[in-house]
């Protein structure tokens, strides 16, 4: 590549620790700051470095005041780094993971900090600003115009994207049944989802409707968690070497806003058809990739609804065809690609901010082979889709550092490597005293910073730690 070429493409970035609470439904018993403690905590030991490392920080969330971010960071340390909160609805954490991305490949930083956290309340989304215009509004307006029977809200936009593409395409409404029976089935593996029973789908057709044929068990819950990732450049990771096994090249990565074909005469665009798919292309480009090589893939399935419709936006399968791929089996293990073997947002959950970050760390421990439990063996690469409706489309590209195919490590050679002394792509536990004393500055810490956090709602502070 010339000089030209390689200022544009900028730096080299490197994933090389991540780091989950486990996501549950909303309770008073854990608040943001704990949450975003424990994860953060678990990426920067995972990553073998102390927060003194970082240099920049990307705090993200939807709901919460403005600097929520620094309430979290500064439970490691006032160490003076610039932290950014960002919020972009249900792609705030892919969105954060961008722009981390984009500061270390552009020579801001060398080392970043991205913690995705969320405080939710029980039941639907609510809108907490009723006083001044509603940012979606315009899909409001053409949900109505396109289908005037729908009600407002989520449900309808991504059902009704969902019917049409039944109207128009070969695909059943049993389709979305599947859909959501492998997402439970596969969580009941992930150690961090808000659900882990299996459903039949009977079970699934036959629970609570919601609207058109979505019932309950197909949509995701709100949920409270936090997820984290360091993110370095190549030259930080030349100077570490012994990085080099658990690190994950983000090889390509795009966000994308809508264009007035979201607003056209199609129920499929407006939920982000077309912004999915010129993001996916966008990025495969960056990483000199083929859909073809992806065999593994976390996608946006707030409702069963929305993956009939991105796994053809994403080119997983031929256009108009995604509802033979799915009764085919090519959507889970010995198929042409497994989605969400995490158990994706409807069964892992969906705290709003968090749910980049979720991607990212399954698909990182799945490149790794540490997810031994659900892994995708022989990946090349690994796809990431994180949706907002609003709107925002992150596809990101996960590649190996060594650029070879994935194969099982096993746990007692991940607990050795991950920081933790467990495997935790298949075991959750809470964060200890020590751990924490190690992930934290040793110079700028503060303890007035993790005032009011009691001890029996932190699991930290049960094994000893003074906050």
């Amino acid at each position: 590549m010339d000089e030209m070429g390689q200022k544009k493409r900028g730096r080299r970035v490197f994933v090389i620790g991540v780091g989950m609470t486990r996501f549950t439904k909303p309770a008073k018993e854990m608040d943001y700051p704990q949450l975003g403690l424990e994860s953060g905590a678990k990426a920067l030991l995972d990553a073998g470095i102390s927060y003194d490392q970082v240099e920049a920080g990307f705090a993200c969330y939807a709901y919460g005041d403005s600097t929520c971010g620094q309430r979290v960071f500064y439970q490691f340390g006032m160490t003076g780094i610039p932290i950014v909160n960002v919020n972009n609805a249900c792609a705030t954490g892919s969105s954060g993971l961008y722009l981390a991305r984009e500061s270390i490949r552009l020579g801001g930083s060398d080392v970043a900090l991205v913690i995705g956290f969320e405080k939710m309340y029980s039941g639907s989304l609510k809108k907490f600003f009723l006083d001044r215009a509603n940012p979606q509004q315009f899909f409001g307006e053409k949900l109505l115009q396109l289908r005037p029977e729908s009600k407002p809200g989520a449900p309808c936009l991504f059902t009704n994207g969902a019917m049409e593409y039944i109207e128009k395409f070969d695909a059943q409404t049993d389709d979305l049944v599947e859909i959501a029976r492998l997402s439970h089935l596969h969580s009941s593996k992930n150690p961090y989802s808000q659900f882990r029973t299996v459903y039949s789908k009977d079970e699934i057709k036959n629970s609570a409707r919601v609207y058109g044929p979505t019932t309950k068990l197909q949509c995701c819950p709100t949920s409270d968690g936090s997820g984290a990732a360091i993110l370095v450049s190549e030259d930080y990771l030349n100077k570490h070497p012994h990085l080099l096994p658990k690190a994950v090249e983000i090889a390509g990565q795009v966000l994308m806003t809508d264009q007035p074909t979201t607003f056209g005469n199609s129920s499929i665009d407006l939920v982000g058809f077309n912004m999915t798919q010129r993001a996916v292309h966008a990025a495969l480009k960056q990483a000199n990739a083929s859909i073809k090589d992806v065999k593994v893939c976390e996608l946006h399935d707030c409702f069963a609804a929305n993956v009939l419709i991105t796994i053809d936006a994403l080119g997983l399968c031929e256009h108009g065809k995604a509802g033979k791929f799915i009764r085919d089996g090519n959507i889970t293990y010995g198929g042409r690609v497994v989605v969400n073997p995490s158990g994706g947002l409807i069964s892992k959950g969906h705290p709003l901010g968090a749910t980049g970050l979720a991607q990212c760390a399954e698909l990182v421990w799945q490149l790794r082979g540490w997810a031994n439990n659900r892994l995708v063996t022989n990946a090349p690469i690994a796809l990431q889709h994180n949706l907002g409706l609003g709107g925002a489309a992150v596809v990101s590209v996960y590649r190996r550092a060594d650029g070879g195919e994935n194969q099982a490590v096993r746990s007692e050679v991940a607990s050795a490597q991950s920081g933790l002394g467990y495997n935790p792509a298949v075991e959750w536990q809470p964060l200890t005293a020590q751990q924490l004393n190690r992930a934290s500055s040793r110079k700028n810490l503060q303890p007035f910073a993790r005032v009011g956090v009691q001890a029996k709602q932190n699991p930290a502070v049960q094994h000893g730690v003074n906050l």
